[in-house]
């Protein structure tokens, strides 16, 4: 496979620069196994690099007129836009997302959302103390991190870069290490853009050293990351042991989808099959716990099963047009993904749509598979399994069904179905999750509300107004009129 014109170096302080030691890494298709890229690996001292690039530009940009800042994220954005086949082509090469649905995969919205608050980060006044003028003011931290998933690595780069730099921080963003080369494209556009130097800072790498590096690091303020509950703990508990960093988490989840007697079944069915197919169901809000209502499971099981595969269309090549399904991102994700599926045949649980590992022998293929009424003990019905895998369980009443959706340690994305506005309301209040869907499921969000996750699926929010104040420290200003 050729490497031709891919980018692979470390960005700093506005060049691609070589790792310090030349180490590499790397990366294979996931479809044909072939190698994609060797990716420089950035290690301890390219982070510090990166770091005092970060440290060296933020006066500067902190100071900077929030519409000039403004102007060049809206400059970025249309710069993304325009090379969107080519961030499509590479992340077929490195995780496998097919060409053909990449457009749900942009981000640039986000982008443009946070330009436009560019002029929109203010504090409160307060003259309620006699003889005083009291304030507070919203600024940014300095050098910033942010450590992002091979899931959808655009859209979680814009995620992070959209309110970080627009807050007036610096970032230093280090990629997967199953899906680094968008990110460096994303880098050449913010040069092309016109960000000043050191703004931002890609650095490529694993977990244990480059993102160990960033989370420890006491010239780093704030941290934000996206990931496994496991590793974000890791990230919280390296944060703490430093210098006390803020950070953000965005987890796992669990998400179940409650479709009641009356809801619109063929809606439900269609919604319920995109939420656990899209991306090879390799995504963390995926609606993989399925509650139907026992008088209309006869009636809404075919539905569903139609509807899955439906959706996953052709299984093949991620780089054809014509492919809608494509595989899991490297042999250590198909190797997990193959593991519960194994273990749901052993447990002989009821399988309503079989699964199968590979295709013709090629490529790291989990076709989706749903099993019926599984235990809510099990951990098929308890763990995150980041593939297409679906339980599809009955209950009877909406306590009990709220109940079991609450059994979980994840509280990410919960969706109800129902044409009854009060029992949408109450599901709503009492789903334990940080986004509710009522008649639209997962992966539906939008930019100008908060998303994140309640008990292990992290803390802190990302987009809306709330996630650009993560992104802030807020200062108390107390002046004497005396």
């Amino acid at each position: 496979m050729s490497t031709v014109e891919i980018e692979t170096r470390l960005f700093i302080d506005g060049e691609f620069v070589p790792s310090s030691d030349g180490a590499k890494f790397d990366l294979y298709s996931p479809f044909t196994g072939e190698l994609a890229a060797q990716v420089h690996e950035a290690k301890d001292v390219d982070v510090d690099r990166a770091v005092e690039s970060g440290k060296k530009a933020f006066p500067a940009w902190a100071a900077m007129d929030g519409s000039t800042r403004r102007t060049l994220m809206l400059r970025l954005a249309d710069l993304v836009d325009q090379n969107i086949s080519e961030f499509a082509r590479l992340e077929a090469l490195s995780m496998g997302k097919p060409v053909s649905s990449y457009m749900d995969q942009i981000g640039t919205a986000t982008l443009r959302y946070y330009a436009g608050k560019a002029l929109d980060i203010h504090g409160e006044t307060s003259l309620l103390s006699e003889g005083q003028l009291n304030f507070s003011l919203k600024q940014p931290y300095g050098v910033t991190a942010a450590i992002i998933p091979w899931n959808v690595p655009l859209i979680m780069i814009c995620f992070k870069v959209g309110p970080a730099l627009i807050a007036g921080n610096t970032l230093v963003l280090k990629s997967s290490e199953k899906a680094p080369l968008t990110s460096l494209l994303f880098a050449r556009l913010t040069k092309e853009a016109g960000f000043p130097p050191g703004v931002f800072n890609v650095v490529s790498g694993f977990g244990q050293t480059c993102g160990d590096a960033l989370a420890r690091h006491k010239e780093i303020r704030k941290i934000a990351f996206t990931g496994s509950s496991r590793t974000g703990k890791l990230i919280q508990k390296a944060a703490v042991e430093s210098n006390f960093k803020d950070c953000s988490l965005e987890l796992g989840g669990k998400s179940p989808i409650v479709i009641f007697q009356d809801a619109d079944l063929e809606k439900a069915a269609k919604a319920a099959a995109f939420s656990i197919v899209a991306n090879s169901g390799q995504v963390c809000m995926a609606s993989s716990r399925v509650y139907v209502q026992g008088s209309i499971m006869n009636q809404f099981k075919p539905m569903y099963l139609n509807a899955i595969q439906a959706v996953t269309g052709n299984i093949g090549d991620p780089l054809s047009k014509d492919t809608g399904f494509g595989p899991q991102a490297d042999t250590q994700q198909h190797k997990s993904v193959s593991a519960f599926v194994e273990q749901a045949k052993n447990d002989r649980l009821k399988v309503l749509l079989d699964s199968s590992s590979g295709k013709d022998g090629k490529g790291n293929f989990v076709f989706p598979m749903v099993l019926h009424d599984v235990p809510d003990s099990h951990n098929l019905m308890q763990e995150e399994i980041f593939g297409a895998i679906s339980c599809l369980n009955t209950f009877k009443t909406e306590e009990e069904v709220i109940s079991r959706a609450n059994d979980s340690e994840f509280g990410l994305y919960a969706t109800v179905f129902t044409r009854d506005l009060n029992r949408a309301i109450r599901m709503a209040k009492n789903f334990e999750a940080g986004s509710v869907g009522v008649n639209i499921s997962s992966p539906y969000y939008c930019q100008d509300l908060p998303l994140g996750g309640f008990k292990q699926s992290g803390t802190g929010r990302e987009l809306g107004k709330e996630g650009l104040d993560m992104w802030t420290e807020v200062k108390s200003v107390y002046v004497s009129l005396g």
